[in-house]
């Protein structure tokens, strides 16, 4: 049976060293980086309705400082268009959405001193706006019939709504045996029954919010997806095994249970803008605005360009694990229990350190920006 994973997927709360609050500037980049694109799509929104009250949703907000870095991006755009057009400030109201375990508290916590910092930053050209908290899953309805504006996801679309069918085998044999997801090992099967799960939720996701949407809404969103056309290969599926290294290490030792870990398949999928691209013209429900592919380094915080140097693997691989740990830990413990996660992330980090001496890897963002057809 398929495993529901809304219960255990959140990232780490709070603000400690493991912390998502601490550990999520690869996050940060990639708002930086899809600004323009955002500018685009909600300028051509702003101007074609100029709306008094403008809904706009963050699709799994986490908590920490990238929450409201959406929001201010959007406030300052509106603000900049409502002044060039001589228009009265408009209401805009946001939904803060994640799944239920995530850390609302801290995100509500951190509100009066985003209102403060956003009041000394813009004084009384501060758009009016209310901020609620929206828990529930990514992809099925959320919003009445005709409610939003405009939808915005930052990599929460990665994450599968379940693990995928059918990776349990026949006869209590594991397909995908040793790993955590797609492998170059792994049968076809597997790839297939990633796919297809994949394929399904960001369908539901497209239909959910078709109809959430209002006539002229729109969405921009950016996930880690791959280049190639073969799933097993690309950076996460790289990173992944890296991890699952580390799982077999344990186990061959005695403290992790082979039995856990070949019952362990991440609920997760990188998609090539092929697949994506295919999904959207099958479904014919919203026009494709904007597509582009992004890479950035495994370490968020190496800002080189080059593509072969490493200054210090060591520290590079500290950085990759505590932000893999940041996003996975909640699983992780769900599963194995949480006395090994120091251990598991610690050898992570060498082998991911390792690696980057024989390759400097990056992830593939891949961002898209959609509008609802009429």
């Amino acid at each position: 049976m398929a495993i529901k994973v809304e219960p255990a997927l959140h990232m780490v709360g709070g603000a400690g060293e493991t912390s998502y609050a601490t550990n999520s500037r690869l996050q940060e980049k990639a708002i930086y980086r899809t600004k323009p694109i955002l500018e685009t799509a909600i300028a051509e929104l702003y101007g074609t309705l100029l709306p008094e009250r403008m809904v706009v949703v963050d699709l799994g907000c986490s908590s920490g400082p990238n929450t409201f870095l959406v929001v201010s991006e959007v406030l300052g755009i509106v603000g900049d268009l409502r002044r060039r057009l001589e228009q009265k400030p408009p209401e805009i109201q946001f939904f803060l959405n994640d799944l239920p375990g995530n850390d609302f508290n801290n995100v509500f916590r951190s509100l009066e001193r985003y209102e403060k910092k956003m009041e000394e930053e813009k004084g009384d050209l501060l758009v009016p706006h209310y901020v609620v908290g929206a828990p529930g899953s990514f992809y099925g309805r959320l919003f009445p019939c005709n409610a939003v504006h405009f939808f915005h996801s930052n990599y929460c679309l990665m994450w599968l709504s379940q693990v995928p069918r059918g990776l349990e085998g026949e006869q209590g044999v594991p397909l995908n045996k040793g790993n955590i997801y797609i492998a170059e090992n792994s049968p076809p099967q597997v790839v297939k029954a990633y796919q297809e799960q994949h394929r399904r939720d960001f369908s539901t996701f497209l239909k959910s919010r078709y109809v959430e949407l209002s006539i002229g809404g729109g969405m921009v969103l950016t996930f880690l997806g791959r280049r190639n056309k073969q799933p097993t290969s690309g950076g996460l599926s790289c990173m992944w095994g890296l991890l699952a290294e580390a799982l077999n290490a344990m186990v061959s030792q005695g403290i992790v249970s082979e039995d856990k870990l070949d019952a362990f398949n991440l609920p997760i999928y990188a998609p090539s803008m092929q697949e994506v691209k295919a999904v959207i013209h099958d479904e014919g429900l919203f026009d494709l605005e904007q597509a582009q592919i992004f890479e950035f380094n495994w370490d968020p915080f190496d800002d080189t360009d080059d593509d072969d140097i490493v200054f210090d693997n060591v520290l590079n691989g500290k950085n990759v694990a505590k932000c893999i740990r940041a996003v996975s830990e909640p699983l992780i413990a769900h599963h194995f229990g949480d006395a090994i996660l120091d251990e598991l992330f610690s050898r992570y980090a060498e082998k991911v350190a390792r690696h980057l001496l024989v390759e400097k890897t990056k992830y593939t963002v891949l961002v898209i920006a959609l509008k609802k057809k009429a």
